[in-house]
């Protein structure tokens, strides 16, 4: 047996295409024109560009929904860091608010002047914007914002400080009587008991019993704890900002130089030495080494 033979020809513008069959028993033979041919041909190209294109266009979309996809897990990070920058904008805005609050109060209790600070913390902008440039605008205000809280917080320092000189100046001002007792003499001219001569009298005398515990009247530090001629033994506290306190004629002195010592602080005990005539304190206050009338800080 033989095999089966194809073959073709060109006669008078056709095909002739010859099938022979194994056994040859009969010849089939399939002519085909020209035209015939070349829409054959060109149907094939058509065939085979469209899957071409088919195959070109499918992985395009593949590229475009592996495009999508990135753009989406982007928009949603994106919108997370909005949210998350809203969500800081408004804790640092809370901050800003009480800050503003309690620095506003507190100036006013010490009577400070307001603070030179910008108080507006509005988001402004046009109506539609961009996400990138919305979150670059929340991030301008949020700087703006920590800018403003460490203004305040600076004003708020300032305060502390102002409070904490006020407290130490009020702690080192002269308050209060140093002792129990009665003013037998005040503050101004008047006669020597001693010699009758009117003579400055540069503090008060209060008179009690000898040992009655003296305090001091104000913070401070002992500069002077001796005895001196007239004063007998003498106590003197310097408090700073200007200010000294005496004690004058005690029977006692609790405290050495050097010593620094509280407002309430037994610092000597009431006695008669020096030029006295009988138990009693001198009291002295003293501003920038000039005697002071004490009763304007008893």
């Amino acid at each position: 047996m033989q095999p089966e033979k194809k073959g073709f020809r060109l006669a008078n513008g056709k095909f002739t295409i010859l099938v022979i069959p194994e056994d040859a028993q009969q010849v089939r033979r399939v002519v085909l024109r020209r035209g015939t041919l070349r829409l054959a041909v060109v149907a094939l190209f058509l065939l085979f560009g469209a899957l071409g294109f088919l195959s070109w266009d499918l992985t395009r979309n593949r590229a475009d929904i592996g495009e999508l996809e990135w753009l989406r897990q982007a928009h949603v990070s994106q919108d997370v860091a909005m949210r998350e920058l809203s969500r800081e904008l408004e804790s640092l805005q809370r901050q800003m608010a009480v800050l503003a609050q309690n620095d506003a109060k507190v100036r006013v209790l010490a009577e400070l002047t307001p603070a030179a600070l910008e108080s507006g913390t509005g988001v402004g902008g046009p109506a539609e914007i961009s996400p990138m440039e919305e979150a670059s605008d929340l991030q301008r205000e949020i700087d703006r914002v920590r800018e403003a809280i460490s203004l305040r917080r600076d004003s708020q320092e300032q305060i502390r400080g102002f409070l904490n000189d006020q407290s130490s100046l009020l702690a080192a001002t002269p308050q209060g009587r140093p002792t129990k007792g009665w003013i037998t003499s005040g503050f101004g001219m008047r006669n020597s008991p001693f010699t009758g001569v009117r003579k400055m009298h540069e503090g008060i005398d209060i008179a009690c019993r000898t040992g009655t515990p003296v305090i001091a009247t104000a913070d401070g530090i002992v500069s002077r704890a001796q005895s001196v001629d007239g004063y007998g033994k003498l106590v003197v506290v310097d408090h700073g900002y200007g200010y000294q306190t005496f004690y004058a004629h005690n029977s006692r002195i609790h405290v050495k130089v050097g010593d620094r010592v509280k407002r309430g602080q037994k610092i000597a005990a009431v006695g008669s030495t020096g030029s006295s005539t009988g138990p009693h304190v001198h009291y002295e206050v003293r501003l920038n080494q000039v005697p002071v009338n004490p009763y304007k800080f008893l």
